[in-house]
């Protein structure tokens, strides 16, 4: 008998909905016990949510401060495998996974243990992944696949349809002209293969030698137009979130005008400096293409963005 322990934290619903698709073929196997854990905040954050309530919790974010959370019930398994779901805010794990990863839990179970994780996102997780990747490491977790799974529609779609569903609850197509928000139906119940490529890498102790499960099932695939930003992103999103948590604790009054000037300077730059930008750093990606593949390619590790095994695992 395999243990297998899914911990994930959905807000809008919408990553439980990948976990089912993801977990089902686990779940059907005799063989395969599943123990989900879904984490809770003490103090739940909304959905859909209220703006100064989504900027409010930017500063904790970006530097890893958990959230309070529910005590998950300590247990004498011993898993084979882990699960972590999660979805990005603000360049960074949100903050109830980064809790659990900060938990006395986390650090007794995921020690020495094979960690996938799965992400559901708009389309930046990069930067979000290697804080994950540096929490994990510091537990003596080892990660061996990562999943990424992005909002349907262009950066400029989503740039439109992701912010009006978080802000609204509404995810459907808007004009006639923007798709609806969220990871296309079909990726969600796509994600079903990667649960039998897991449920075959179980069946070949693949989890004991830490190997990667999920290689070759187009797992991840990093857009190089993103790596730059992220980066700057991450950079400026140091700095003030900074300046804002020595205003106060979250929610402090003393911190509402700074986010409202934050915000202001951050739709400043979207719409100035981040065009200029991306024309600089088209060009210098034409320069240094090798480079930038190198990158892409490092950022894609454990899982990678091939395909050779899609037509072992995708359910027909």
């Amino acid at each position: 008998m395999k243990k297998v322990l899914i911990v994930s934290y959905s807000q809008s619903g919408q990553l439980n909905e990948v976990i089912a698709s993801l977990s089902s073929p686990l779940a059907a196997d005799k063989h395969i016990q599943i123990i989900h854990h879904i984490i809770t905040p003490k103090k739940a954050y909304p959905f859909p949510w209220s703006f100064m309530t989504f900027m409010d919790c930017f500063p904790e974010s970006v530097y890893l401060d958990p959230c309070e959370i529910e005590a998950i019930d300590e247990d004498d398994n011993e898993y084979d495998l882990i699960i972590l779901a999660y979805q990005v805010w603000f360049l960074s794990p949100s903050l109830p996974i980064t809790a659990f990863l900060k938990s006395a839990y986390a650090k007794e179970k995921l020690k020495n243990k094979p960690v996938i994780t799965v992400i559901g996102c708009r389309n930046m997780w990069v930067m979000a992944q290697e804080k994950v990747k540096v929490l994990l490491n510091d537990m003596g977790a080892k990660l061996i696949d990562n999943i990424v799974l992005i909002d349907q529609g262009n950066s400029f779609a989503t740039f439109v349809t992701t912010p009006r569903w978080l802000l609204t609850g509404n995810k459907e197509s808007l004009w006639g002209i923007f798709p609806k928000a969220g990871i296309h139906p079909d990726e969600i119940k796509n994600a079903s293969r990667f649960g039998h490529a897991i449920k075959a890498g179980l069946q070949n102790n693949d989890e004991k030698n830490f190997n990667s499960m999920c290689h070759g099932l187009k797992a991840v695939n990093v857009n190089q137009k993103f790596i730059k930003s992220e980066q700057i992103g991450t950079k400026s999103f140091m700095i003030w979130g900074k300046l804002i948590r020595n205003l106060g604790p979250q929610g402090s009054a003393k911190r509402k005008p700074v986010l409202v000037l934050y915000t202001v300077f951050l739709i400043f730059m979207i719409v100035t400096v981040v065009p200029i930008n991306m024309v600089i750093q088209y060009i210098i990606r034409q320069i240094n293409k090798e480079k930038v593949l190198q990158e892409k390619e490092l950022y894609e590790l454990p899982s990678g963005s091939k395909d050779t095994r899609m037509k072992d695992f995708l359910e027909k």
